[in-house]
């Protein structure tokens, strides 16, 4: 017969997922409402009782070893179903209502949130979803926003953030045409002898340093090229015209290199970083239409992960 968790495993295993979530003691803290040393102190006992190490844990990083992550994968999606129901339960007679504005960029709204708009509306009639489409990185609580999804290392310190996707890397890419006539570069300082297709965040007037790391150590080249853009979608349809070699997230240009248009370049030196997040400021009173939307978000990316192959 299977153990029910008790009280102080359960506080654990949350205080564990919220870790794993944000991969950040700080972070997880403020979600929790709990000072960083009393979830390390939590988390070491959770471990203590496992008998086995969950976290690698840096003066600056915080990952998971192969058994945290297995727990994880198998722990969260389960978490995420009770604390739906226990939402449901709670606001039982408060049913969501208003509107919720989001802002993110596009390849984050196709992945993450248009799979869930039909299920999402139905399901709340009464809740309006106002979602703005942008690059910049803004300051939402100014601008009246409710959340942001953004990539981790953008998310500012006193916002609460918690994982939606895994780790992305971006890497350098070519068509095949670009690349018989230009050759392939050997390593990424090869780049500025190459034609390049150039990206930068908007409202900024400098194109992005593409980054790379070799024996531990991250390095930023500048590279030069014929094109600039602040959108990301255009700097892509320019690579696949061969005008130069481009620079992507690795998940929005497999489906070309899996077609032969592109390829990739350079993978050696093009290492993980954080994924994409659900940004949101800290509240005592969460509305519930933006808690139904963020636990939407999160079991849809959690039925996505089921869903890849082994």
């Amino acid at each position: 017969m299977t153990k029910l968790l008790g009280s102080q495993d359960y506080n654990q295993l949350r205080a564990f997922i919220a870790v794993a979530e944000c991969l950040s003691f700080s972070r997880a803290a403020e979600q929790l409402d709990v000072s960083p040393s009393a979830l390390s102190q939590m988390v070491r006992n959770f471990e203590d009782h496992v008998g086995v190490r969950l976290l690698h844990r840096t003066t600056r990083n915080v990952s998971l070893t192969e058994a945290g992550e297995n727990l994880f994968q198998r722990a969260q999606p389960a978490a995420l179903e009770l604390g739906g129901a226990i939402t449901q339960v709670r606001h039982s007679g408060e049913r969501p209502a208003g509107t919720v504005r989001v802002h993110t960029f596009r390849s984050a709204a196709r992945k993450y949130i248009d799979p869930i708009l039909k299920s999402f509306t139905d399901r709340y009639p009464d809740v309006m979803l106002d979602i703005t489409l942008d690059d910049e990185v803004i300051d939402i609580v100014a601008e009246g926003y409710d959340l942001a999804l953004r990539i981790g290392e953008v998310i500012e310190k006193d916002m609460i953030a918690v994982r939606l996707g895994p780790d992305l890397r971006q890497i350098a890419v070519a068509t095949p045409d670009y690349l018989q006539r230009h050759g392939h570069p050997d390593h990424p300082r090869d780049l500025v002898n190459h034609r390049c297709i150039r990206w930068r965040w908007p409202g900024r007037p400098t194109p992005y340093a593409w980054e790379f790391v070799e024996n531990g150590n991250w390095f930023s080249v500048t590279v030069d090229g014929p094109l600039v853009f602040s959108d990301k979608e255009s700097a892509l349809k320019a690579t696949l015209s061969g005008i130069g070699i481009g620079f992507a997230i690795e998940d929005t240009v497999t489906p070309h290199i899996a077609a032969g248009q592109l390829i990739p370049l350079l993978t050696p030196w093009s290492a993980p970083f954080p994924g994409l997040f659900i940004g949101y400021p800290q509240q005592r009173q969460m509305a519930p239409a933006l808690r139904a939307f963020i636990d939407a978000l999160r079991a849809g990316s959690s039925d996505m992960e089921r869903q890849q192959p082994v």
